[in-house]
């Protein structure tokens, strides 16, 4: 059976303090039910008495130390081995620094953290510029030697990024086209100029919502599987593999997906501008009596072709935009799966951010050139 530790308070002969004496072993495997009782021991001591004790380790010395420190009681009978760990265990407290780290002063610690953002935001711009390089002069070598080129790289990530996201972008281009026409029918009934739904739902979608909403439909569902595959191959050590066998990463990873996405975007900004649009004539034709047909007719008329030109223009620099971030942030993955999330979440979010802040920007500039 296992000896356990044992106490018991001595009182001393003149009325004073007692004497807490221990006796067998003070180990980590004995200590388990004495610690409880001495955690709840209310009587006060002033020595404590150590010399029946059999075998004593770190956490016995430990126990020990802290009855004293906390009853302010001396240690007595101590053994040779006793004393050296009391005496360690005591010289580990008194060198023991507060753990928790230096908290500045909140009119300090909040100009301090922007100025750590700021200084983040623009190593990582540095970095995306060094990287938009890089592609440059893998795209340089390829033009160079075309033979090298991934073709079929080139069309399966053409399928992926385009092919597979029809379904999805059209069911979301129809109903912000149902959405416009809808709101837009509300608004424009107060002075009865029904009719201009079709100025409305053409322009907005061919010019703005059709690219736009499909640069972010894509930047969910493209940019962060380019994040994420890149990055779990960067984990598993596949590019530094590619790299050792001669073969760029550059070149057969993320060059195909940039030209896909740039190459798919415009396809899938008209298209998703003709389903916004048969979304507001589905909607118009039901609620507003103008015929299905009418309403795609009228759309000729009424819609400038340069608005075509604009949605066709900003639609690649939108597709860069989004491969460039979701290649950018997988091949930033370095150490653990964790990150591997995160940088999917930053590629979705850095793309989406740059999108709309380019879109206000073109917004602007085609304004000042007379297309707006």
């Amino acid at each position: 059976m296992r000896e356990l530790t044992d106490f018991n308070l001595v009182p001393a002969d003149n009325g004073g303090a007692a004497t807490l004496a221990f006796s067998g072993p003070m180990t980590v495997a004995s200590l388990g039910a004495a610690d409880t009782r001495l955690r709840n021991l209310s009587d006060s001591f002033n020595e404590i008495d150590i010399s029946g004790v059999t075998r004593i380790d770190t956490v016995g010395a430990w126990t020990v130390w802290r009855l004293s420190r906390d009853h302010d009681a001396k240690i007595t009978g101590c053994s040779d081995e006793a004393q050296k760990l009391v005496d360690a265990i005591s010289k580990a407290d008194s060198n023991a620094e507060d753990v928790r780290a230096p908290r500045l002063p909140l009119l300090t610690r909040v100009p301090a953290h922007v100025g750590e953002v700021m200084i983040d935001l623009g190593r990582g711009m540095l970095q995306v510029v060094g990287f938009l390089g890089q592609i440059i002069l893998s795209a340089g070598t390829l033009i160079r030697h075309p033979g090298r080129f991934r073709m079929k790289a080139l069309v399966h990530q053409m399928e992926l990024v385009g092919v597979n996201s029809l379904a999805i972008i059209g069911l979301m281009s129809f109903l912000v086209g149902i959405v416009i026409a809808q709101q837009g029918a509300v608004q424009l009934r107060q002075f009865g100029a029904e009719i201009y739904i079709v100025n409305l739902v053409g322009r907005l979608t061919l010019r703005e919502l059709g690219v736009l909403m499909t640069a972010i439909m894509v930047a969910g569902r493209s940019g962060s599987a380019f994040a994420a595959q890149l990055g779990t191959m960067k984990l598993t050590e596949e590019v530094d593999a590619m790299r050792t066998i001669g073969v760029s990463p550059m070149e057969s990873l993320v060059l195909p997906r940039i030209l896909a996405t740039m190459i798919m975007m415009p396809l899938l900004g008209f298209y998703s501008a003709f389903v916004g649009i048969v979304g507001g004539a589905f909607l118009s034709s039901i609620t507003l009596g103008i015929p299905f047909f009418t309403f795609l007719a009228r759309i000729q008329e009424v819609v400038p072709l340069h608005d075509v030109w604009v949605g066709v223009t900003k639609a690649p620099v939108f597709g860069l935009i989004v491969a460039l971030a979701g290649c950018y942030q997988g091949m930033q993955v370095k150490n653990n799966a964790e990150e591997v999330g995160a940088r999917t979440t930053a590629a979705v979010v850095m793309a989406i951010f740059t999108v709309i802040v380019l879109d206000a920007f073109f917004a602007v500039f085609f304004t000042n050139i007379g297309w707006g």
